[in-house]
């Protein structure tokens, strides 16, 4: 049952309390729901974007180059950010959970196996098709195996994950969501929450008793109602020295080199592709773990794109067009994520130069223009993104990789107030060179090996000796919120315990991204919901002992 208000109908009483509809939320309330359990999920937004709602995860950015705006970070609307992405879906590798010191200094309290069985049931939930993320490529065998080049990416059929799971959350006695419901405050009691406050759109406060509350609010909102709970129980989470806010992680990402595949099935062979589990997949580029370890690498997938469509340079009337569309603010949303948006198109876009590239081009730019709008917006699923593939075989080389935990890389809260009279979070977000440095390295481990297999080539589009400085100049994220409440085995080292459960608050548990020790190279929202799987059997399964 969704209902717009808090009011009516009268709230029934349930076994858990969760605080965001996104992936994280709607997938443990789904579980646990399939578990007889009774469920009350809040959510700020409405099932539609709402500005006023919206605004209220606005804060204070200390380098806005660094890191993007609220408005594009985050969504405060039923599905939360399922409805910005195309849902990339990627698990965990095993090296993550390893200790790396002197590259990535963290510790996870968990093993690699303990969230490998959650995987099926999150690929389920956001109809992925399959949990399966090799695919060989045909008539391709490459037997020196320091890069692994068949991993896939798959992608959600149904992106909004409140959508395509409609039917049972608007039939389901067992979950009641409650929408335009926005968490201000938790009562804290002798090691519990006792009840929080919530406000209605218009302000109005409510007092809401609760057993368990589990926050799957996104990385930074989730980490924001901590910090608010702790400026009134300074004890908590290690007090202001602490971890909490912390260790903010996202990706380093960026396009420093471009690649040329050395035959067509290579050069077919990533690009986005229908399998036959029914959802789109793509491959991706990313070194083994053996050589990770040796190499001193970061966990880092490499993918081919399509050269900088900002660029009249590529004279293809096609990308001229789709640059014309990114530049028009309304028509690239529709295309497009903002966040992706804003990183292709700059301030001083040079015009003429693209209106000659359409005018030459214009039979073929119409034909393939048609065709990629037949397959994103017609098609079922639709194709997740753009790629175009050329005669030369030649594209821009994006990079995806883990960031390491810094201490000063951190949110806190600030000294201004939403409308409700929640602190703001002021956001200290920041890279390390040392990072820039082993995304370098994994380059030239990439050209070594494209080399040595014949397999394509590798060309900086700057000189060697400038790459660190031009990965960190491009180093700039806000999308994936991690760590900043992390697990650890000791309340020292971290937030929540292996089981997501706050240290010092017996009730309170966390489920997102802010959660994660590492960030990987992957896009979080798999994991995020494979953990959120793992919390639900957790809590079904205490009750039952």
């Amino acid at each position: 049952m969704i209902s717009d208000s808090l009011k009516t109908p009268p709230i029934a009483n349930h076994d858990i309390c969760i605080i965001g509809s996104g992936p994280a939320g709607l997938v443990l309330a789904l579980e646990m729901a399939s578990q007889g359990k009774r469920v009350l999920m809040l959510e700020s937004g409405s099932r539609h974007p709402d500005r006023l709602q919206q605004a209220l995860s606005d804060a204070e950015i200390v380098d806005p180059l660094r890191h993007d705006d609220m408005s594009i970070a985050v969504s405060r609307q039923l599905g939360g950010t399922s409805n910005l992405w195309a849902v990339r879906c990627q698990p965990f590798d095993p090296i993550d959970f390893e200790p790396r010191p002197g590259l990535v200094d963290a510790t996870w309290p968990i093993q690699y196996e303990d969230i490998l069985p959650y995987y099926d049931r999150a690929v389920d939930y956001l109809t992925a098709g399959a949990n399966v993320f090799r695919a060989p490529i045909g008539g391709i065998n490459i037997a020196d195996d320091a890069v692994d080049y068949t991993r896939l990416e798959r992608f959600s059929r149904i992106a909004a994950v409140q959508t395509a799971h409609a039917t049972e959350l608007d039939r389901s006695t067992l979950i009641d969501v409650r929408l335009n419901a926005t968490v201000v405050d938790m009562s804290y009691e002798e090691g519990r929450i006792v009840s929080l406050t919530v406000a209605d759109r218009d302000g109005t406060r409510r007092p809401l008793p609760v057993k368990t509350v589990a926050l799957a609010a996104g990385g930074l909102e989730s980490t924001r109602q901590l910090l608010v709970l702790q400026s009134k129980h300074p004890h908590l989470f290690g007090g202001k020295e602490g971890p909490l806010g912390r260790y903010y992680m996202g990706h380093v990402i960026g396009e420093v080199a471009d690649i040329t595949f050395a035959s067509d099935a290579l050069d077919a062979a990533y690009d986005f592709y229908l399998d036959k589990h029914g959802s789109y997949a793509r491959r991706r580029l990313i070194p083994a773990d053996s050589e990770q370890r040796s190499h001193h690498l970061p966990n880092v997938s490499f993918w081919p794109v399509v050269p900088p469509v900002a660029d009249p340079r590529h004279k293809s009337g096609l990308l001229s067009a789709v640059c014309f569309a990114f530049a028009l603010k309304p028509l690239g949303r529709l295309v497009i994520a903002e966040a992706i948006r804003k990183r292709h198109i700059p301030d001083d876009l040079a015009i003429w130069p693209h209106v000659v590239n359409i005018v030459r081009d214009l039979p073929r730019a119409v034909l393939s223009l048609s065709a990629f709008l037949y397959r994103r917006y017609v098609a079922k699923p639709p194709m997740p993104g753009f790629f175009v593939r050329n005669a030369a075989r030649r594209y821009g080389l994006s990079y995806h990789s883990e960031q390491s935990p810094q201490p000063d890389s951190r949110v806190l809260l600030g000294d201004d107030f939403d409308r409700l009279g929640v602190p703001k979070l002021r956001i200290d977000y920041r890279f390390a060179r040392g990072d820039a440095e082993a995304i370098w390295r994994a380059h030239e481990h990439l050209a070594q090996w494209l080399e040595r297999t014949g397999t394509g080539r590798l060309e900086y589009r700057q000189a060697p000796d400038e790459t660190v400085d031009a990965i960190l100049t491009l180093a700039a994220h806000g999308t994936h919120q991690i760590g900043t409440a992390r697990m650890a085995a000791r309340p020292e080292d971290g937030v929540v315990d292996k089981n997501l459960r706050c240290f010092g608050v017996d009730n309170l548990y966390v489920v997102s991204s802010a959660v994660f020790a590492t960030s990987g190279q992957c896009n979080p929202t798999l994991s995020i919901a494979a953990f959120a799987a793992r919390l639900a059997d957790h809590l079904c399964d205490g009750e039952r002992s």
